[in-house]
């Protein structure tokens, strides 16, 4: 299996980090609604490594710290990689205490010992990111992202944002962003900063392309973008498409949209899910496709998504049959 990326065919960005053109999301192995094992969260990093995977994405919010400290274990020693965290979620003792388990308010499925609260002042900026190294286990990381400002937008463009500016100009980073779920608000940070990373989750794939605009303008100004939930967390992770969009119930009318997709593809002898991944990067600016993984089977198959290319004519009959727009 050819390797899915050491290098993006994009070229340097991004602080003149080149990004490769798959990325293992660090989610699920922060037990993202089913408990992982230590075990298969190590499986699942070493199958990723294996396949060529070099770009690694995690977060303190992905199992209140656990998805970092798994990421960081499992890495530990390697080198020539992409390392990427965010900030804006500072972790906090709660009184439930840590030997609670079952689903956090969050999803994840985690012991209750700490809360998230919201900070994306310059000191929680900087304590989240120490925070950080110190569960990752290294020195510094390349990339780091502001996550989830959709509530805090003055928050995070006057004080986070500087602060993470001051980071990379002094070297202590190489690249810096924005994360989110919505293209709105990245696309002001495009705009109004020097960001040098968006990563946007579900706003551009085979079933939501409403962070088109965005796209452009990140194509426009030179900013990389990492598309993450490529698959609208499950609609258009199997061949046979059901279960949820954006996790929730998928409404009738796009279970429909995605079925017809998935036959467009049977026809052309390509996956739903290959297409999915492969999807985001026709536009100049995505270089690199970011998916989850809770195992080594789940790594190896994300991987072997992208090592072939999907053929034109597929695109255009999803053109012509009003499945996708031109």
């Amino acid at each position: 299996m050819p390797a899915p990326g050491p290098a993006s065919d994009r070229g340097p960005g991004a602080g003149g980090l080149a990004l490769p053109r798959l990325g293992l999301g660090g989610a699920p192995i922060g037990n993202l609604f089913t408990a992982v094992t230590d075990e298969d969260a190590r499986a699942a990093v070493e199958a990723a490594w294996r396949a060529g995977v070099r770009l690694y994405d995690t977060a303190p919010h992905y199992g209140l710290g656990l998805s970092e400290r798994r990421l960081g274990a499992a890495l530990a020693g390697r080198s020539g990689h992409v390392l990427s965290t965010k900030v804006g979620r500072l972790l906090v003792p709660s009184d439930a205490g840590g030997g609670t388990r079952g689903k956090d308010d969050e999803g994840f499925d985690v012991p209750a010992g700490h809360r998230r609260v919201w900070d994306f002042s310059r000191d929680g900026v900087l304590r989240s990111l120490e925070e950080s190294l110190e569960r990752l286990g290294v020195p510094s990381v390349d990339i780091v992202l502001i996550h989830d400002p959709d509530g805090h937008p003055r928050e995070a463009l006057e004080e986070a944002y500087p602060a993470l500016a001051a980071l990379r100009d002094q070297g202590a980073v190489r690249a810096i962003g924005v994360g989110m779920n919505q293209w709105e608000l990245p696309a002001r940070f495009v705009r109004e900063t020097d960001i040098d990373v968006v990563m946007l989750a579900g706003r551009y794939t085979l079933l939501d392309q409403s962070g088109l605009p965005l796209l452009d303008a990140c194509a426009e100004r030179g900013v990389r973008v990492l598309a993450a939930g490529v698959f609208n967390s499950g609609l258009l992770a199997t061949d046979r498409p059901s279960g949820t969009f954006d996790y929730r119930p998928a409404p009738a009318e796009l279970v429909a949209r995605a079925r017809g997709v998935a036959a467009v593809c049977e026809r052309h002898g390509v996956t739903l899910p290959r297409a999915a991944a492969a999807f985001p990067l026709r536009h100049p600016a995505v270089s690199t496709v970011v998916l989850g993984a809770r195992s080594a089977a789940e790594a190896g198959r994300n991987a072997a998504l992208l090592d072939r290319p999907v053929p034109e004519d597929l695109w255009a009959e999803l053109v012509a049959e009003g499945l996708l727009a031109a």
